[in-house]
């Protein structure tokens, strides 16, 4: 059975920019430095539910992109940008308040600044654009996201239960901030691999 075709992506910027997934994607964008002051003001329940906002967009826009057939190019490349972003910000955040080990916050920026260069290598060297996170990658992204979240509530409610989750989410974000930084480069040292093989043999031929 054929698969329905998927929606064509939008080339027009203005069309782009009043979709409303993206508008929701750029809502989120704004709210980044408004939880940053929730945090430094120590509002605690101001930036758990900015958190808790921006996770909803995410869901949200994209099930509006599908469902409303506006994807487009612009989303492709904002969304998972408001995503690292907000990410990225809330850990050194939540790091310079000491809600946060230092260690796990360098390890996360780490794995990213790592990742970005070698892409931008092979990009440059190789014309590699084959970079689709893996499911390691997915993972990792859901272990930062559930512990910024227990993180936040923590010091809204100290339950024991929520002390525990923090416990496990810093211990499941290195675990697998680890994997997923070995597993991407790994897979993009066989692909780069795969097309030196395949280029050697059209040569041949």
């Amino acid at each position: 059975m054929l698969s329905p075709p998927k929606p064509p992506i939008s080339v027009r910027w203005d069309r782009q920019l009043r979709s409303a997934p993206n508008q929701l994607t750029l809502l989120r964008l704004a709210a980044v430095p408004f939880t940053v002051l929730a945090i430094l003001n120590a509002r605690w329940g101001w930036a758990l539910g900015l958190f808790l906002m921006a996770g909803i967009s995410d869901g949200l826009d994209g099930f509006l992109a599908r469902t409303l057939h506006q994807r487009t190019r612009l989303g492709a490349y904002l969304d998972p940008i408001a995503d690292k972003l907000l990410l990225s910000t809330l850990f050194l955040e939540l790091a310079f308040v000491r809600r946060i080990p230092w260690s796990v916050t360098v390890l996360v920026f780490g794995r990213d600044l790592i990742i970005l260069v070698v892409c931008a290598a092979l990009y440059m060297a190789a014309n590699l654009r084959d970079f689709n996170p893996s499911i390691f990658g997915k993972m990792n992204t859901f272990a930062q996201i559930g512990t910024v979240f227990v993180v936040l509530l923590a010091q809204v409610w100290a339950a024991p239960v929520v002390m525990g989750a923090v416990w496990l989410g810093l211990r499941a974000t290195v675990v697998l901030t680890t994997i997923s930084g070995l597993h991407y480069v790994l897979r993009l040292g066989w692909q780069l691999r795969a097309g030196s093989d395949h280029r050697a043999g059209a040569s041949g031929s």
